[in-house]
C-alpha cells in the first residue's frame, strides 16, 4: 500500500498552511518527485546527516522535518558541502524532503500545542495571535497548581533527555498554575508572555541578558524554564505523523526519529562544584 508524495504533501499543507509560514521562513518540498509514490515516512527535528542515515536504514522515501535544509538562499548545493552532501544523498537514495517550520509552529494545533500537550496543559489559546486559534506559542492551565520546583522536574520528565536539560529560574515555592509556552526559540515573546501574567514561561533559547533583566526587574510572573531548542520541538513529531496516519488511512507506514539531533552532546560539572559552579 502507498500514496503518491502530491498527496502527502496535501496532507500536511491542510494540517500545516504554508501561508501561516514567516515571510523569511523556507517551507514545502525541497527534493523529490510530487508524482512518485511512497510507501513510508520519517519524521524529524532537524534534515540533518543523522536523520538521513536513518531514513537511508529505514528504507523510506519521505523524510518530514520541522527546521528547513535550506533556510538562505543558496546558488548551488556542491556535494563537497554540507548541506549539497544531504541533497545528494536523499536523491541518490530516492528520499524526498519535506520542511513544516514557522508554519507549523502557528498552525492549530502545531509546535506549542505539542509541547503544551506534553506538560498536560489544558484549555489553551495562542501567546501570540494570527486568529483566535493560530499564532506562535501556547497559554494554559495545568489540573492542579504545583510548586514551581515540582513545575521544573514535570519539563523535564516530559520532554526526551538532553545535555543541555531543563533550567528554572523563579522562586522554587511559588505556585504554578498557568503556563505560556513555545517550542523553539522563543526569547521574542518573553515580553508576550509577562504580559499575559502567566505563572511560567516553557521556552528554548532564552538569552542571559533578557532573562537577568527580567529577574532584575523584579518580575516575578512569570517564572523561567529554558530547555533545549531541539527536545522543545520533538513532540511535534509525533503530531505530525498522526496528520499523515489519519490523512493516509493508514496507507503509509509512519516512522518518528527517536535519534537526538540537538547539537550539544556533553555536559559536565567539576568535582568539587556544585550546580551553580561554585566550589561546594
Amino acid at each position: 500500500m502507498s500514496a503518491w508524495l502530491s498527496e502527502v504533501i496535501a496532507a500536511l499543507e491542510t494540517a500545516y498552511p504554508p501561508e501561516l509560514a514567516e515571510s523569511w521562513d523556507a517551507v514545502g518540498l525541497v527534493c523529490g518527485d510530487p508524482a512518485e509514490p511512497v510507501n513510508s515516512v520519517l519524521i524529524a527535528v532537524d534534515p540533518d546527516e543523522t536523520c538521513v542515515d536513518e531514513a537511508i536504514d529505514l528504507g523510506v522515501q519521505l523524510l518530514i522535518t520541522h527546521h528547513p535544509l535550506l533556510l538562505k538562499g543558496v546558488h548551488g548545493v556542491p556535494a563537497d558541502e554540507p548541506k549539497g552532501r544531504i541533497v545528494h544523498r536523499l536523491v541518490r537514495a530516492g528520499i524526498a524532503l519535506y520542511c513544516a517550520h514557522t508554519n507549523a509552529d502557528s498552525a492549530d494545533p502545531g509546535v506549542s500545542d505539542a509541547l503544551a500537550a506534553a506538560l498536560n496543559l489544558h484549555e489553551l489559546r495562542p501567546l501570540q495571535p494570527i486568529t483566535e486559534t493560530t499564532g506562535l506559542g501556547r497559554i494554559g492551565t495545568l489540573p492542579e497548581p504545583e510548586r514551581f520546583e515540582a513545575f521544573v522536574r514535570r519539563v523535564a520528565a516530559a520532554l526526551p533527555e538532553t545535555a543541555w536539560g531543563v533550567r528554572g529560574a523563579g522562586c522554587p515555592d511559588r505556585m504554578i498554575r498557568t503556563v505560556a509556552v513555545c517550542g523553539g526559540a522563543g526569547d521574542s515573546l518573553l515580553a508576550a508572555a509577562t504580559a499575559a501574567e502567566v505563572d511560567a514561561y516553557v521556552t528554548a533559547d532564552l538569552r542571559h541578558h533578557p532573562a537577568g533583566e527580567h529577574l532584575a526587574a523584579l518580575r516575578t510572573v512569570p517564572a523561567l524554564v529554558d530547555v533545549a531548542h531541539w527536545a522543545s520541538e520533538w513532540p511535534w513529531c509525533e503530531q505530525a505523523a498522526g496528520v499523515v496516519r489519519r490523512s493516509l488511512g493508514g496507507t503509509v507506514d509512519v516512522h518518528v526519529s527517536t535519534r537526538r539531533t540537538d547539537p550539544w552532546n556533553h555536559h559536565a560539572v567539576a568535582a568539587g562544584k556544585n550546580q551553580g559552579g561554585m566550589p561546594a
